[in-house]
């Protein structure tokens, strides 16, 4: 079985999941405790028409990827101040990025394996330069959460209070915004648009039912995502099925369980 490590397309999948899952962990703890789920949805949306519109000019996804998601995520984030108007700000934004995004694949000629890598992820097959670009901005991502870590987490709990206290919660909130985007942006390789969801909410969603305290409940998180994106690495190299199944499916067959017999402790 521990064969294929000596594969160098093996040994990159596992070196990008690595930095994705602990970035996707942490910010999908954010994530959950801002009630920003939503938001994460979207933008894997956006991000699928930044990526076809980066193929079809022919150039890597990941830029657009990011050159989409980056800019809706300061469109949210200034014009979506309140819950009400930033929900609404988020399925306008949402439903124009999808409309790109059948567009984009319309305009392009080249084979469907690219449209198809973006909805349901590649990590078998991406290439050194990706898992390089892939190490930098999910170190980028985690270093900026732990230089505004507890102000976030004020924030995040607290934001009235915060805000009364001279935390700028809504440059924080936009930043924070970016910060989702550049991890939906890297996690799409892995799992793909359409189960993005898998690694940013499944771990920490999971972790917050078993465990206290939010440096407890990231680390439960990461170790988490880390397993689910290992084994399932192992087993669709074993039987040659997609690796964002394995993962979708570990992720829910934890927490379904936790989620009926845990209560939650935040």
């Amino acid at each position: 079985m521990f064969d294929i490590l000596q594969y160098s397309f093996i040994q990159n999948a596992f070196i990008a999941s690595f930095f994705v899952s602990i970035g996707a962990a942490i910010i999908g703890y954010f994530m959950l405790v801002r009630g920003l789920t939503f938001a994460g949805h979207a933008f894997s949306h956006v991000g699928f028409a930044g990526a076809a519109g980066a193929v079809w000019l022919g150039v890597n996804p990941i830029y657009g990827l990011l050159a989409f998601t980056i800019a809706a995520a300061i469109g949210i984030g200034s014009l979506g101040k309140e819950l009400r108007e930033r929900d609404i700000t988020i399925g306008i934004m949402f439903t124009l990025a999808l409309a790109f995004g059948v567009l984009f694949l319309f305009l392009y000629r080249g084979y469907a394996e690219e449209a198809y890598s973006i909805l349901f992820g590649t990590i078998l097959g991406i290439s050194s330069l990706t898992v390089l670009i892939t190490a930098f901005f999910s170190l980028m991502t985690i270093g900026l959460v732990l230089l505004v870590f507890r102000p976030l987490l004020f924030s995040s709990f607290d934001p009235e209070v915060a805000e009364a206290r001279g935390v700028p919660t809504q440059k924080l909130a936009i930043a924070f915004l970016i910060l989702v985007a550049i991890t939906v942006s890297v996690s799409v390789q892995v799992v793909g648009v359409l189960l993005i969801f898998t690694l940013l909410v499944g771990p920490a969603a999971t972790a917050i039912r078993l465990i206290k305290g939010p440096y407890q409940t990231i680390g439960l998180a990461t170790v988490l995502g880390l397993l689910y994106s290992w084994i399932s690495i192992f087993l669709a190299a074993e039987t040659n099925l997609p690796v964002s199944f394995y993962i979708a499916t570990l992720s829910f067959g934890v927490y379904l369980p936790v989620r009926l017999l845990v209560k939650k402790n935040i």
